[in-house]
C-alpha cells in the first residue's frame, strides 16, 4: 500500500499518537480522561482529520468481536454468582503443603480460570483472595502475584475467548475454536510449567524462610467473603461483649459508675488506703448506695430483655398457631384438636414447614447452579464444534439469563461496557492509522526478514511483535500486523498462515509479562492489590520488570518450538 498524501499522514499519525498516549497511559497530566474517551477521541480526530470518512469509521467496527466479548463477559458474570471462582479459590488452600506449594497451585488456578473466563474477570477475582491467604499464612505476597499475573497471560493464549487479542485473531482468521485450542495448549501447558520454575528460582529463598507454619489445613476465607469483582474482610460478632459495653455506656449516661470507682477515686488494693480519713465512712455509704443502684439496674435490664424475649416468643407463637390454624382446614381433625397437646402438634408442624422450605430453597439454588455450569459447558462444547462463535456466546449468555427467572440487569451491570466502548474507539483509531500508509511501509521493510519458515525468520517477527505489544500494546499490534503476516505466511503455504495466526496469539499475549505496562491483566492486579483493604500491597514496576523480563524470554522462545500449524 502506498503512502497516503502527506497532510492525511501528518494528521492521522497525530490522532493515533494521542490515542496511543492515553491507552498507555490513561491518567496523563495534561488530559486525564482515560482509555476509552482516549480512543473515542483517537476515532473522533480520524474523523475530523478526514482521514477516514464517517461510513469507513463504522465499517471498521467489528461487530462479531464485540458480540463475543460482551457474550463471554455476561457468562463469566453468572459463573461467578455460581461460586465458580469461590470454589477455584478454596483449592488454593485445600490441604497446603507450605508456600512452594501455594505459588504452583496459583500458577495453574490462574492459566486454566483465564483460558475459560479471560484473563482480566480472573485477575479481578483472585488477587485479594491470593493477598488474603498470603497475609494469613505470613508469606511475602509478590511471588504471588506475579504468579497470578503472568501465569493468568500466558493461560489466556490457549483458547479464542480468553483475552481480547485472541478474539480479534479468532475472528479475523476463522481458526475454529478447537483447532485454535489444540495448537496452541502445548505451549500453554509448557509456558505455566517454565514460568512457575522461574519464579520458584528465584524467589526460593524467599518463600522458604516461611516465619509461621500453616495452621489448619481448612478453609482459609470464609464463605461469604467473596463478591463479585469485591471482597469484604471477615468479621466476628460477639454478642457479649457488646451487651457488656452498651450496659456500662447506658450506667454511663445515668450518672451511676462502677463500684470500682468511687468519687473520682479508683479504690484498687494500692489506693485505698490514700483515701482521707474523715471521709472514710461517707465513701463508703456513697459506694453502697451506687452499688446498690447498679445492682437494680441490671437486674431491671435483665428482666426488660427477658421481658423482650417473652413478646418475642409469644409473638412468634402466636403466628404460628394462626399459621396452623389456617392449614389445619385442610389437614383433617387431628390438628384442630385442643387442649395441652395441640400445641406441640402446631410447633412440630411449624417447624417442620420452615425445615421444608429451607429445604427446597437450597435445592433451587443447587439446580440453579448445576444448570449455569450446564450453559456453560454446552457454549464450550459448541465452540468446540466449530459453530459461529459470537452467536454461541451471545446464545449462552440470554440462556443464562432466562433461566435466572429475574431481573438481568444487576447481572448486565457487571458488563464491562467502557471496555466495548474502547474498542469501537480503538477499531476506527486503527484502521484510520492502517490508511496513511505507515504500516504497510514498515511491514514491507521488514517482512524478507521475517518469514515463518525459518528460525531466523520466525525469531525476527517475535522480536517485532514483543515490542510493538509493549509500545502499542497488543490489541492494535494484532490489529495492524495481523492481516499483513497471515498474507505473507499464505504466500509460502496454508499451513503457514495458520501457524503465523497462532504465532501472532501466542507472542502478542505473552508479551504481556514483560512489564507492568504490558498487559491490562498486569495493571488489574496492581490495582486491585493496592486496593485491597487490610491486606494492601503494592507492586512496583522494577520488580515486575525483574522478573518479566527473562520469564517472558524464555517462556516465549519454548512456546515458539511447540506451536503447532
Amino acid at each position: 500500500m502506498a503512502m497516503a498524501p502527506t497532510v492525511k499522514v501528518i494528521l492521522g499519525s497525530i490522532a493515533f499518537a494521542i490515542f496511543w498516549v492515553l491507552a498507555v497511559f490513561p491518567a496523563v497530566p495534561f488530559m486525564p480522561i482515560g482509555r476509552t474517551a482516549g480512543s473515542l477521541l483517537g476515532a473522533m480526530l480520524m474523523v475530523v482529520f478526514q482521514v477516514i470518512t464517517p461510513d469507513q469509521a463504522f465499517a471498521s467496527i467489528d461487530l462479531p468481536i464485540l458480540g463475543l466479548l460482551f457474550g463471554t463477559m455476561v457468562v463469566s458474570a453468572y459463573l461467578e454468582r455460581a461460586d465458580i471462582f469461590k470454589y477455584l479459590g478454596k483449592l488454593l488452600s485445600w490441604r497446603s503443603k507450605g508456600a512452594k506449594d501455594l505459588l504452583c497451585r496459583i500458577c495453574l488456578i490462574s492459566a486454566v480460570s483465564s483460558a475459560l473466563f479471560t484473563n482480566d474477570t480472573s485477575c479481578v477475582v483472585l488477587t485479594e483472595f491470593v493477598l488474603k491467604i498470603a497475609r494469613q499464612h505470613n508469606l511475602p505476597p509478590h511471588p504471588f502475584l506475579l504468579a497470578l499475573a503472568s501465569s493468568a497471560n500466558i493461560g489466556s493464549s490457549a483458547t479464542p475467548i480468553g483475552n481480547p487479542q485472541n478474539l480479534v485473531i479468532a475472528v479475523q482468521s476463522n481458526i475454529s475454536f478447537g483447532k485454535f485450542l489444540f495448537g496452541v495448549l502445548p505451549a500453554m501447558l509448557v509456558g505455566v510449567v517454565v514460568n512457575a520454575l522461574i519464579l520458584l528460582c528465584m524467589y526460593w529463598k524467599l518463600l522458604s524462610d516461611q516465619k509461621d507454619e500453616e495452621t489448619a489445613s481448612g478453609e482459609v476465607v470464609g464463605e461469604d467473603d467473596m463478591s463479585f469483582h469485591r471482597f469484604s474482610p471477615a468479621t466476628m460478632s460477639h454478642l457479649a461483649s457488646l451487651k457488656s459495653q452498651d450496659l456500662s455506656s447506658t450506667l454511663d449516661s445515668m450518672g451511676i459508675h462502677s463500684p470500682a470507682n468511687v468519687n473520682g477515686h479508683e479504690t484498687t488494693p494500692s489506693n485505698r488506703g490514700s483515701l482521707p480519713e474523715n471521709d472514710n465512712i461517707h465513701n463508703t455509704r456513697n459506694a453502697n448506695t451506687h452499688t446498690e443502684n447498679t445492682q437494680k439496674l441490671r437486674n431491671r435490664v435483665s428482666l426488660s430483655e427477658s421481658e423482650m424475649h417473652k413478646v418475642l416468643n409469644t409473638g412468634v407463637e402466636s403466628v404460628r398457631n394462626s399459621d396452623a390454624s389456617k392449614e389445619t382446614t385442610n389437614s383433617g381433625p387431628m390438628l384442630t384438636k385442643k387442649g395441652p397437646s395441640s400445641s406441640g402438634v402446631v410447633e412440630n408442624f411449624g417447624s417442620f414447614t420452615d425445615e421444608k422450605l429451607g429445604f427446597s430453597k437450597k435445592w433451587k439454588k443447587v439446580l440453579w447452579k448445576a444448570c449455569v455450569y450446564l450453559v456453560t459447558l454446552g457454549m464450550l462444547v459448541s465452540l468446540l464444534l466449530g459453530l459461529n462463535m459470537s452467536w454461541t456466546a451471545i446464545t449462552a449468555a440470554l440462556a443464562l439469563i432466562v433461566l435466572d427467572f429475574k431481573d438481568a440487569r444487576p447481572s448486565l451491570e457487571k458488563v464491562s461496557y467502557s471496555l466495548l466502548i474502547f474498542f469501537c474507539g480503538m477499531f476506527i483509531t486503527v484502521d484510520g492509522f492502517n490508511k496513511t500508509g505507515i504500516p504497510s511501509t514498515l511491514w514491507e521493510f521488514m517482512e524478507p526478514y521475517a518469514k515463518i519458515d525459518s528460525i531466523g525468520g520466525i525469531a525476527i517477527l517475535a522480536v517485532v511483535i514483543v515490542v510493538l505489544s509493549n509500545v502499542a500494546s497488543n490489541v492494535p499490534t494484532v490489529l495492524l500486523l495481523g492481516a499483513r503476516v497471515a498474507a505473507s505466511a499464505a504466500a509460502i503455504s496454508p499451513q503457514s498462515e495458520k501457524k503465523a495466526w497462532l504465532i501472532l496469539a501466542w507472542v502478542s499475549t505473552v508479551a504481556g509479562n514483560l512489564s507492568l505496562l504490558g498487559s491490562a491483566a498486569n495493571l488489574i492486579v496492581c490495582e486491585q492489590a493496592r486496593r485491597a483493604q487490610h491486606c494492601s500491597y503494592n507492586l512496583s514496576f522494577w520488580r515486575h520488570l525483574k522478573f518479566g523480563f527473562p520469564s517472558t524470554i524464555i517462556v516465549t522462545a519454548i512456546g515458539l518450538m511447540l506451536i503447532r500449524g
